[in-house]
């Protein structure tokens, strides 16, 4: 029989999420490994759907974080993902079928020019292998079956969009004809000495809203490019206040014998609300709150507080006109009772 004598885990856990695991399966490995850890019966949800084929930052929530897991499927997001260009598919990715092809290969300065017309606001159809209700039916399970998706285009918010950074996936691309070589040993495709470059493929950043497909984003900015892309590779490395720093594998997370506890890998549930003011109180306060009351004569400005007793969270409140409304309470241990 399984010890289950470990207290309840409160927080998040997160998780580098390797491609071809989908987030409900991460999900349930974290479940398995806290039964199998001997922690007591635990809730666990996830803060943002991460496709199979997707890699990297998705935050596990634990307990009473479960609560705030709708915050962090409100959150921003940052992608790197990579365009293929020469081809579109039905999902959009590298998993589907190949529907339209082009023979155009697009100029780095055009694409570098290109970015800033999908920065900002903008307006975006969904892919039709998506997880969006269409008469109660998963979208993608309607296009699986052959029948004919329509979905309504939505407005989301591409807060930046460049070339990514970082070792190995150059925001240059795969070129093709001769290269320019600058100081750095870097092709330069800006030079004017440079020949005509064009990329067959290419790595981007970008920073947005929530609801924004990087799907779709890779297709249009295919196609105002004059060409038909697809996108091959795709890693979040930022989930609201969560980054790939912090981020760790299941495989480490699962070997406590070999490296540390799991309850020392996990980020307290108030790491989720790095934007959000503290309120302190006292303990007949935070009775109150855990009671569902409302406070009076709270002097701070309007807007959402953490309130907390000592270092434990009590709850989420609404601060207006004076008065504190609970909006979500947290049954933590060691609060007022």
């Amino acid at each position: 029989m399984k010890d289950t004598s470990k207290p309840a885990l409160h927080g998040w856990l997160v998780l580098d999420k390797p491609r071809g695991m989908g987030s409900t399966q991460a999900v349930g490995k974290v479940k398995r490994l806290l039964r199998e850890s001997g922690y007591a019966k635990t809730k666990v949800g996830h803060g943002g759907t991460l496709d199979p084929l997707a890699e990297g930052v998705l935050p596990i929530a634990l307990g009473e974080a479960t609560k705030l897991a709708g915050r962090m499927l409100d959150s921003d997001k940052i992608y790197d993902f990579t365009i293929a260009f020469g081809e579109e598919t039905d999902t959009l990715d590298s998993e589907g079928e190949v529907i339209a092809r082009s023979d155009r290969f697009p100029p780095l300065a055009a694409i570098a020019g290109m970015l800033d017309h999908f920065t900002g606001e903008i307006e975006q159809l969904p892919p039709a292998y998506s997880a969006i209700l269409v008469d109660g039916k998963r979208a993608y399970d309607l296009a699986r079956a052959g029948e004919e998706v329509k979905l309504q285009p939505r407005r989301v918010t591409i807060h930046s969009l460049g070339f990514a950074g970082g070792a190995g996936r150059s925001g240059e691309g795969r070129m093709l004809g001769s290269s320019f070589q600058n100081q750095g040993g870097r092709p330069d495709p800006f030079s004017a000495t440079a020949p005509l470059k064009v990329a067959e493929a290419v790595t981007l950043t970008a920073h947005v809203s929530k609801g924004t497909y990087i799907r779709s984003l890779a297709r249009d900015i295919a196609l105002a490019l004059g060409s038909r892309g697809h996108v091959t590779y795709l890693r979040r490395t930022k989930a609201g206040p969560f980054r790939e720093q912090q981020a760790i594998s299941l495989d480490f997370a699962g070997e406590s014998d070999k490296g540390p506890r799991l309850d020392d890998l996990i980020l307290p549930l108030e790491a989720g609300l790095d934007d959000i003011s503290a309120l302190s109180l006292d303990r007949t306060s935070a009775q109150a709150v855990r009671q569902g009351r409302v406070l009076s004569g709270m002097p701070q400005l309007p807007g959402l507080y953490l309130a907390k007793l000592g270092d434990v969270p009590v709850a989420l409140v609404e601060i207006e006109g004076g008065t504190a409304k609970v909006v979500r309470g947290f049954n933590l241990p060691d609060v007022a009772e």
